[in-house]
């Protein structure tokens, strides 16, 4: 067994965790940052690219200016 007063006391020996783990977060965030700006700055080549156009109709032919009936027996 040790004698009293040797230990650190609890206090002492847990601020080093919350410690560990705050900076494990932010590794992790900038690590996550830094790959998401890499893909965006380099995409992968031979993308599609759109292309948008606006149509104007064609006017209408004039109309037939004959009339035919058809009857039928």
């Amino acid at each position: 067994m040790s004698e009293p007063g040797l230990r650190p006391s609890r206090s002492r020996r847990r601020w080093w965790r919350p410690l560990a783990v705050l900076a494990g977060l932010v590794v992790a965030g900038l690590g996550g940052v830094a790959l998401g700006e890499a893909l965006h700055d380099n995409p992968r080549p031979g993308g599609t690219q759109g292309y948008v156009r606006t149509l104007t109709p064609l006017g209408l032919p004039p109309a037939a200016e004959t009339t035919v009936t058809v009857t039928t027996p």
